[in-house]
Parts: structure tokens; sequence; C-alpha cells
């Protein structure tokens, strides 16, 4: 079987986001499966043409002429072309090779309104929000997604809204994102609260970061940096001297521990932003055994795991978690949760699974 993933970033040579995340690791672990898998990405500044990562093989074209992805897809040769995010991409995929099976994952799917909240909160600037508008949400994109094969969402509360949005010819169904459930996990002896996001206005760290003036008897970690430097630098001249504050930057989850250590350790979960689908760190966090203070509530994670900010009291949140220990409770929830439905082994089956109904055996 050979698998060609494509998505705007694949987690390495300086791109770093959640579609990046979510590619690499379902390459990673098809290979393990004795797959041969492919990617097709944007080239990025000290990226090779053609590069080996993780037993992938991962072909680069010019990020402002994907035109030229055509003839790396020809070159893949796959059995199926799995677009792990709508995007131009998904479109060429189909242009280049339309006797081949393609298959689409929609992990962020955005509208108009959602559109709106980027170019109200972008992470570089109104141009770049403008620009993946048109690269990931054109016309030609939405006709693209309502021809494919098959096409799948990562939360249940996604599909009417995939629905909506492209009109797929086949009924979407939900996929879950393959997430690494720890042995064990020891919490910290005293409270502890992590966030794990990119520090840009739409994720609204300054949040996350009010609150540890708030409580001072409460051990605060950040991990993310921002794409705009000077957003975040201004973050950290405020913050960075609270002492129960712990600003780590990025912290690379395929090459480092850290990650997992500030989860583990973690009580709770602040999620900040003001959108989001289903973020992998939540389902990290989750898998910690962390309870969710967040503004967003995918799948109802906040609500049924946590404490669900919708009006962004965040205060009252963390105090209602850290009452009575509920915080414990909850968080042993998420994590039966996500041990029974993203269990990395459980999702790379459905994958499997779903190649496999799209090749015919």
């Amino acid at each position: 079987m050979r698998i060609c993933l494509f998505s705007v970033e694949l987690f390495a040579w300086g791109k770093y986001g959640g579609f990046g995340r979510a590619t690499r690791t379902i390459g990673r672990e098809l290979v393990e499966r004795g797959v041969e898998v492919f990617a097709v990405v944007p080239r990025r500044p000290g990226q090779q043409a053609v590069e080996l990562l993780d037993g992938i093989t991962v072909l680069g074209f010019p990020a402002y002429f994907p035109w030229a992805a055509r003839k790396l897809f020809r070159q893949c040769n796959a059995d199926v072309y799995h677009s792990c995010e709508p995007s131009f991409a998904t479109h060429l995929a189909m242009q280049a090779m339309p006797q081949r099976k393609h298959m689409v994952t929609c992990r962020y799917p955005r509208e108009t309104a959602d559109w709106k909240v980027e170019l109200d909160l972008p992470s570089k600037n109104r141009p770049q929000v403008l620009f993946n508008w048109i690269y990931e949400s054109s016309v030609t994109v939405r006709r693209s997604v309502a021809r494919a094969d098959a096409v799948y969402t990562i939360a249940r509360d996604l599909l009417p809204k995939v629905e909506r949005m492209y009109g797929p010819a086949v009924t979407p169904r939900f996929l879950p994102t393959p997430i690494p459930i720890p042995a064990r996990v020891r919490k910290a002896d005293s409270p502890t609260v992590c966030y794990v996001a990119r520090l840009d206005r739409r994720k609204r760290p300054e949040l996350f970061l009010q609150l540890a003036s708030q409580f001072p008897d409460v051990k605060f970690v950040a991990i993310g940096q921002s794409r705009d430097q000077r957003w975040g630098k201004r973050l950290e001249r405020k913050y960075s001297d609270l002492p129960n504050l712990e600003m780590l930057g990025f912290v690379d989850q395929f090459s480092s521990t850290r990650h997992a250590e500030t989860m583990e350790q973690s009580w709770i979960q602040v999620n900040t932003a003001a959108y989001e689908s289903m973020p992998n760190s939540i389902l990290e966090a989750s898998a910690h055994g962390c309870a969710l203070l967040s503004h967003v509530d995918p799948d109802g994670f906040a609500t049924r795991f946590g404490y669900h900010a919708q009006k962004d009291d965040f205060a009252h949140g963390l105090r209602f978690l850290l009452e009575q220990e509920r915080w414990r409770g909850l968080g042993q929830l998420a994590a039966e949760h996500v041990r029974e439905t993203f269990e990395t082994g459980h999702a790379m089956e459905l994958h499997m699974q779903a190649y496999r109904e799209l090749i015919g055996g």
C-alpha cells in the first residue's frame, strides 16, 4: 500500500502546528505498519526538495507556487491521496491523479464568521490570513472536498458543519486523531496549570497569563511561541517577572520529553482560544489526566471534563476546578475517554480500515 499525505505543514523545518503534528504522526505510524508513505508539503527554509523524516519520503514544493505539487503527486504514484486538511493541494492532487482514490480529513473547517475571527485576531498579519483563506477555503477547494471519495472529521460535532460547508457526495464520518497514551501519570504535589498553544492573538494567551497574576499560589506553565515575534516579546516582557509563571517557549514534542512531562504534572489545562475545532493539545492533556478549562467546547470536552468558560470567566472556572479537587475526577474521566477513542493503535487501525475500504480490501 502506498499512501500520500499532504497538508499545509509537517511539524518540521520551522513550521509547527496542529495540522503538521497530526500529519507527521499518522505518517510515522503508517511506516511502522509497513506502509510506503509520501508527504507533499510546502517547502520551508532549510528543507530540501526531497527529505526522509520518520521513514516518510517528504517532497517539498515552493510555498508560493503550489502548482508544482502536481508533478510531485504523480511522482508518488500512491493508492490513496489523503488530504489531512483541505487546501488548494486537494484540488491539485485530484487533477494530477484523477483515477486514484482521494480522502479528506477536515481538521479545522472555517466558515465566513470563523475567518472573520482570524482577520480580527491574526497570527501574523491580515494579508497572511487572506492568503490562507484563498488557499484553504476557496470555491475550488470546496468543490474538491465535495468530490472526494471519503470525507472525515476529527470531532463529531464538526460533522454537520462539514455537511453544510462542502455538501460532500459521501456522508462525512468521524476519524480520531492518534494520541499516545502515557503508561503512568504522576501529578505535581502543588496546583499546576498549563497552556499549550502558540502565543498568537487568536489563541488569546494574555488571558492565561493574567490568571497567573490572580492566583499566586498556583504554578502556571506556558508552552508555545508566537508567529508574530513582536507580539510574543511584548507578552514576555509584561508577564515573565511573575514568580509563579514559567514560559518555556517552543518545545518539539518529537524530540523532547518536556512537552509530555508538563502535561503529566499539570492538574488543569487552560485553552483561551477565541475559536478552535479539536486541538491536539486538548486530547494530549486529557490523555494525561488534566481537567480542561476552556472557552471552546469541542465535542463537549470542557463541559464533560472540566469547566466551559463560555463567558471567559476563567478565574471562576479555575477556582471551581481547584475546589474539592474537582479537577482530579474530571481529569480521570477525560483520560478514560481519550484512551477508548483516540489511543494511537485504535485510531491508526481506523485509518488503515479507511484506506482499505477505498482501495477495495
